[in-house]
């Protein structure tokens, strides 16, 4: 393997918003290499750029593979964290993986929960410990991570989610190419699951088409993997039959496909407004977002962390709550002015610029070069402190 830098998450063909994100920042970076976590259900056949495979739940192939990247040339290790992808009682294996590395960590942090369980705390403590430096991708994520659990934010790097180069195109010209009516579109995607908020556009939908009653609201995007195999279908057919109950089953439209990014990129097109209800106040990053923002398009979102923090200055429209006459309300108004429609889109695709992919990468590059000027004592301080970390103490090791 002679790839200088080597990112360790999910990968494609997987289908999950971490292995999307990987895919995109390794191509953004460069002079890659992936060891990916496999899942016991995960895809039997991956890209020539993996060269390393994580059992999920198997704890020898941590240590195994950390092994391999120190005989390795890699410069940096690049680790993706999010608790769901890595094995043990919340995610603890990638403490095994990181304490085994001799080569500098660089961890991306996907999730930050307000109120962690005293494992999740042990878990993300530790691995911000033991790594070089540590990536958030908003402000709003440093300010959590400072104030309930103790690091320094100035010692963070922060560095925004990727987003494609989308054009800006006008929705009616767009909409044909996907089969869907010249009427106001509004969008939301992703992989489908409890807890984005849907519930709540569908239970606005009534007032929405009594205000024009050619709307309709797309939902976009697989049910996710898990909840599939746990569930089947039972959260998808559940938002039908609400659909149906509130008289406007032909004003919703699921597509219930995994999307390219490209045929995404058209769907982002071809949208008039996109929407964002999470009710979770507290989430930290919203992919689906940032994208939205990259398509110019006007947003009507929750005040959540992150929505709040992309979104001020009149990039978007914020709700004080998922409560339906709120998500309504913003909607109404924004299907009959159009012009407030362009304003806010323009606003929100000049500000996420600086988030196209080669604009992050070139960060990420940066931050790279710093850690890899890492000399050994440095990296052997890191680890020790790394695994030594209590609960209650926290520091942070950065170049």
């Amino acid at each position: 393997m002679t790839a200088r830098n080597v990112f360790v998450a999910t990968y494609p063909p997987r289908r999950c918003g971490i292995a999307t994100f990987t895919l995109d920042l390794a191509g953004a970076c460069g002079d890659a290499a992936i060891a990916v976590l496999h899942s016991p259900d995960g895809p039997d056949v991956y890209p020539s750029e993996v060269k390393h495979r994580i059992r999920r739940d198997v704890r020898g192939d941590y240590v195994r593979v950390a092994r391999a990247l120190n005989d390795s040339d890699a410069r940096v290790v690049s680790v993706q964290h999010e608790y769901g992808i890595w094995g043990g009682v919340d995610g603890s294996y990638v403490l095994d993986f990181v304490a085994a590395l001799t080569k500098p960590v660089v961890s991306t942090l996907h999730t930050v929960p307000q109120h962690p369980s005293p494992g999740q705390r042990r878990v993300l403590m530790s691995l911000i410990r033991a790594s070089a430096a540590s990536v958030v991708m908003s402000r709003s994520a440093a300010s959590l991570l400072e104030r309930v659990y103790g690091v320094d934010k100035t010692t963070l790097d922060v560095v925004p989610h990727g987003v494609p180069h989308l054009p800006c195109a006008e929705p009616d010209s767009i909409k044909p190419r996907l089969g869907m009516p010249i009427a106001p579109m509004i969008l939301s995607f992703g992989l489908l699951g409890p807890g984005k908020g849907y519930e709540a556009v569908i239970e606005a939908m009534p007032s929405v088409v009594a205000a024009d009653p050619t709307a309709y609201y797309v939902i976009l995007g697989a049910t996710h993997p898990e909840l599939l195999r746990r569930e089947g279908e039972a959260y998808r057919n559940g938002l039908k039959e609400r659909a149906v109950r509130l008289g406007v089953a032909d004003h919703v439209n699921f597509v219930d496909r995994f999307v390219t990014r490209a045929e995404l990129g058209t769907w982002l097109t071809a949208a008039d407004i996109f929407v964002t209800p999470y009710p979770n106040p507290d989430q930290i990053v919203s992919g689906t977002l940032a994208y939205a923002m990259s398509a110019g398009k006007a947003i009507v979102s929750t005040r959540y962390s992150y929505a709040v923090e992309m979104l001020e200055a009149g990039r978007g429209l914020l709700v004080p709550s998922s409560a339906s006459d709120d998500l309504g309300g913003a909607l109404i108004g924004l299907i009959g002015d159009r012009g407030l429609r362009a304003r806010l889109g323009r606003k929100a695709y000049e500000f996420s610029r600086t988030m196209i992919w080669p604009e992050v990468g070139a960060r990420y590059r940066r931050i790279f070069d710093r850690v890899g000027a890492l000399d050994t004592r440095e990296l052997v301080a890191a680890a020790s402190l790394g695994s030594s970390m209590e609960s209650h103490e926290m520091g942070v090791v950065r170049a």
